[in-house]
């Protein structure tokens, strides 16, 4: 008989956040990946509670990853398993950054990305020596396996793809760094156009953290992709995330909208100076708060909307900077508007920075990781009362998220972009951040 892998997607059941709308539920790429990396003899089942909630499956391995604020629905699920005796390997980000207390739930745990070392881990639970702890390394990506899509929920509305991994800019509240290492690195082109050519889905989100990455080779290798989805005639119509110098070139602009680029979602975090300078927004910092209106006008000429990302709560912040900072998202040419609280995760120096300031506000770790979902306050700021800035940002987020405003945005983006589905993009994504911020 066949040994029977089942791969689980936890969602924290307390706060579901953006996963409450279907338009924007993504499928656990990490998995679909891990599946392909399992030998063809296994027999291989996705419990993905995006759609519905975990029901037991018989299995004889569990692999498991989940976000900080999902962890303790991991360890839930874990321990059923671990009570009929099937070991269970957890990975991902939490896992990685917080390895003791997963070791503590979980029999086994991927530290990092698990591309090199997952094939040890069958063959050793094969052999019945499974280790503790495996390391992953931070590898070439050329040659890395197409995720088994056959195994998502048919009805996610967006594909996930990755063409790149690592980032250099190292902010301070970012642990995309600690997984991934400071070092870009990227997919060959013609890898990922035969991944996208095996994609049903009209609508994609390329989940890099800065797509067209940094450098002359990088910008090349953009180019390659998009111009290679025109060739092909994909026809997909996608988003993606990148740093404030997408805006920079317009041969890569004018390919990425070619290839069906709708909307960018570009970290800006804050308009004022001294707030970028306290979290180490390097890039954002030497191209200057006054390059931001420029950046918005030439990704507007391309066709491609503006997700515009910001934070709340930063050391900096003061209640009138928190209100100048609503201002500027609604009067700006933003498209789309975000805006989370800040939140020390683990494996970032601003979380360490507040644990050894004694500054958290929640520490009984792990049963405090459900709040640590960017929508609660959970750190003692600086300059704000803590039951003030919870209640300065949902009443910002209201301001922001009025009807008249969404109208006016949608009326300028397709006014400044000339492109229909471009503006429906944005509408529908500030549509997806009121229903979470004022829980419609």
């Amino acid at each position: 008989m066949k040994r029977k892998l089942v791969l689980v997607n936890p969602v924290n059941p307390i706060r579901t956040g953006l996963t409450v709308n279907k338009s924007s539920r993504f499928p656990p790429l990490g998995l679909g990946i891990v599946a392909a990396l399992t030998p063809a003899d296994w027999e291989i089942e996705l419990i993905d509670e995006n759609w519905q909630p975990f029901r037991y499956q018989q299995a004889d391995l569990v692999g498991i990853t989940a976000f900080t604020a999902a962890a303790n629905r991991a360890y839930e699920i874990a321990a059923i398993y671990r009570r009929q005796g099937v070991p269970v390997v957890m990975g991902g980000i939490h896992a990685s950054m917080c390895t003791e207390e997963a070791l503590r739930y979980v029999d086994t745990v991927v530290v990092g990305e698990a591309e090199a070392i997952w094939p040890q881990v069958i063959a050793d639970f094969e052999a019945g020596q499974l280790e503790r702890v495996y390391q992953g390394q931070w590898g070439s990506l050329a040659g890395q396996p197409m995720p088994r899509r056959d195994l998502f929920h048919p009805d996610y509305m967006f594909a996930s793809v990755q063409t790149s991994r690592g980032c250099p800019m190292d902010c301070d509240f970012c642990s995309v760094t600690a997984f991934n290492g400071r070092r870009y690195r990227r997919r060959l082109a013609e890898e990922v156009l035969a991944e996208l050519e095996q994609i049903p889905q009209k609508f994609i989100f390329m989940v890099d953290d800065n797509i067209i990455g940094y450098g002359s080779r990088s910008r090349e290798q953009s180019l390659e992709l998009f111009k290679g989805m025109v060739a092909r005639k994909l026809h997909k119509w996608w988003f993606c995330q990148a740093s404030l110098n997408f805006a920079d070139d317009e041969e890569v602009l004018y390919w990425a909208a070619k290839a069906g680029c709708k909307m960018v979602f570009l970290g800006l975090e804050a308009e004022d100076v001294a707030v970028l300078d306290e979290v180490n927004k390097r890039l954002n910092l030497k191209m200057g708060i006054d390059a931001y209106a420029g950046a918005f006008q030439r990704i507007h000429r391309a066709g491609i909307s503006v997700l515009g990302a910001f934070i709340f709560g930063m050391d900096e912040d003061t209640p009138a900077r928190l209100w100048r900072r609503t201002n500027y998202m609604i009067q700006s040419d933003i498209d789309v508007m975000q805006a989370t609280l800040l939140t020390p995760l683990p494996g970032t120096r601003l979380f360490e920075r507040f644990k050894a300031q004694g500054r958290l506000w929640y520490t009984n770790f792990p049963q405090d990781w459900d709040r640590f979902d960017m929508g609660e306050v959970v750190y003692q700021p600086k300059n704000i009362g803590l039951t003030q800035l919870a209640e300065i940002a949902g009443a910002c987020r209201k301001r922001m998220y009025a009807w008249p405003v969404l109208l006016r945005k949608a009326f300028r983006t397709g006014w400044q972009t000339r492109d229909m589905m471009t503006t429906m993009f944005a509408w529908q994504s500030n549509i997806n951040y009121r229903n979470v911020s004022l829980g419609e």
